[in-house]
């Protein structure tokens, strides 16, 4: 057995390894021999996810360990009910922004953060384990509880009703997934005057045509509605886009920029700094330099967000997809604690989000892929490095170069940010080829 923990927990296509019933019970089984007795499940829309979640079920308490069941909830309500309700872990079945056809599985500890990569690697040591069977028997039906209260509840202390956003026109796209269960809701609690798409799910329309990657329909609902602004959430529910009213997208790097200062001005942005990953626009690094608000680098993936949040202990980091962590509430993205701090800077600062939104000047940026044979350390190729160097001294603290292999694809990417478009394409290109001629690629 390979590695079956990704970059966000298992994923496949449902039925298939690593989502075909004998791994998934065997890995339920697993982590009850590494991590404990009891577990919360969560799951989105997606029509295979009550088979996965029986049969994790069955493996749980094939080592008598048991499964509760929280049924169609977003990731982050699983990540912030499991510690608040006594579970030893959670998971969660969701393949989040993917198409109908593929799920997956994530693992939250005790304390409701995501797994670790040692805790994924001690659970894959567990499986690989020949010493041990899951036995055989027909997966049963899972105990359900019904925790939305609690979860809302918490949300609400982000942003209590208030006058200024009685009657506030918004729009929110579930993307027909998790925030189903939730969004319309609370947002109705809060006062708001609110239009939901996306909120017929069928087990497969999740995220067709739809939330946080498909924005268009969410656009024009906006600007035709006379709407203050619209959300749009992924299929799972842990990462929220915006758009303004003239339904311009509003991405995670200006959310990190307007939440960053607004949590500066209030005294909640501990560190003075915001973690953000390696795509994140060098214009929000400028930004927060300009606002005396220091920047953290880490790898792609919210749990690298959450790790080096961790480390720094800071309040805030993200990802420009919309995955936003504010640690003062929990330690993962939620999209719905994402909206409630923007329209808590929009009320503060008493600015629409277009403005607030403007703030964030993005350079142009450039991503060039090159098909690779083998993945060789470039820094180690004399002539490669060189050409690099060059590139680095002639942005020289106005943009930024980010050479690296893809995780799962024989692809080197070459991604340049800069100030002028044209400019950036042609020293990227200038590295693409200094790779071809000394290191070689594939057709």
């Amino acid at each position: 057995m390979g590695r079956l923990f990704g970059t966000d927990g298992v994923r496949g296509k449902a039925g298939e390894h690593p989502l075909d019933v004998a791994t998934i019970r065997r890995l339920g089984a697993a982590l009850v021999r590494g991590v404990g007795p009891t577990f919360l499940s969560g799951r989105d829309t997606r029509e295979s996810g009550s088979w996965i979640e029986r049969e994790l079920a069955f493996g749980i308490a094939s080592q008598g360990g048991s499964l509760t069941s929280a049924g169609i909830v977003p990731t982050p309500a699983v990540a912030y009910l499991t510690p608040r309700m006594g579970y030893t872990a959670g998971v969660v079945i969701s393949a989040s922004h993917n198409p109908f056809e593929d799920n997956g599985i994530k693992v939250f500890s005790g304390a409701g953060e995501k797994f670790t990569e040692a805790r994924e690697q001690q659970v894959e040591a567990i499986m690989r384990d020949d010493s041990w069977r899951v036995p055989p028997g027909d997966a049963g039906a899972v105990e359900q509880v019904d925790y939305r209260t609690e979860y809302t509840n918490h949300l609400t202390r982000i942003l209590q009703p208030d006058e200024r956003t009685k009657g506030m026109k918004v729009v929110i796209d579930c993307a027909n997934g998790a925030t189903t269960t939730i969004a319309p809701r609370l947002f109705q609690e809060l006062g708001f005057d609110v239009r939901v798409i996306g909120n017929a799910p069928d087990g497969r329309n999740i995220n067709l045509k739809c939330g946080s990657t498909a924005p268009e329909l969410l656009a024009r609902t906006v600007a035709e509605s006379g709407s203050r602004l619209g959300i749009a959430y992924d299929g799972d529910g842990d990462r929220a886009i915006f758009v303004d009213a003239s339904g311009q997208v509003v991405n995670g790097d200006a959310v990190m920029l307007m939440c960053a200062k607004q949590m500066k001005a209030e005294g909640r942005l501990t560190g003075n700094a915001v973690v953000a990953t390696v795509m994140s626009n060098i214009g929000l690094e400028i930004a927060l330099r300009d606002a005396g608000v220091g920047i953290v680098r880490c790898p792609v993936g919210d749990k690298y967000v959450m790790e080096a949040m961790i480390k720094g202990n800071l309040s805030l980091g993200g990802e420009q997809s919309g995955h936003v962590i504010f640690s003062e509430y929990l330690f993962t993205g939620d999209g719905l604690a994402t909206s409630l701090n923007v329209l808590r800077t929009m009320v503060a600062s008493g600015r629409e989000l277009a403005d607030l939104a403007s703030e964030l000047v993005s350079y142009p940026q450039v991503l060039l892929n090159l098909r690779v044979e083998r993945k060789v350390d470039l820094a180690a190729v004399p002539e490669v490095a060189a050409v690099m160097a060059s590139v680095e001294s002639r942005l020289a603290g106005n943009g930024r170069l980010l050479v690296r292999y893809s995780g799962t694809e024989p692809l080197l990417r070459v991604m340049l940010e800069g100030r002028d478009q044209g400019e950036i394409r042609r020293w990227g290109e200038e590295i693409i080829d200094a790779v071809k001629r000394h290191v070689g690629a594939s057709v």
